[in-house]
């Protein structure tokens, strides 16, 4: 097998769009045992033991609505995402649009698809 250089791995990244680069982190922690979470969470954990309701949730799109341009605008700042991928997203409903978010980020996540016009489900 030929030996992989760092300019190769960056030039593989600066290219690869963001859904790409998303699969490529869920198989390093799959293949590694590891995880890609920040350590501030770590230090958070003990205070958030104390809430009774879940510590993370998902935020699903399920119906556009009225505004589909709307709603992929809102999926893009929200995600990264380009146009394209933003639209696929939006095109294949349910789709996830946050997932393992805190309940505060989903309630903002849902207020701006909820104000493009868009049907929201938090998990």
């Amino acid at each position: 097998m030929a030996k992989i250089n760092h300019e190769d791995i960056l030039a593989y990244l600066e290219e690869a769009t963001i859904l790409e680069l998303n699969d490529l982190v869920k198989a390093i922690e799959e293949k590694f045992g590891v995880t890609a979470a920040a350590p501030v969470a770590v230090a958070a954990a003990p205070a958030e033991e104390e809430n009774k309701g879940p510590v993370e949730v998902s935020v699903f799109l399920k119906e556009v609505g009225a505004s589909k341009v709307g709603v992929i605008k809102v999926v893009r700042e929200l995600t990264g995402l380009g146009l394209v991928d933003a639209k696929k997203l939006v095109d294949n409903l349910p789709s996830a649009i946050k997932e393992n978010v805190s309940e505060e980020v989903a309630k903002e996540v849902k207020e701006k698809l909820e104000a493009a016009g868009a049907t929201v489900e938090v998990k």
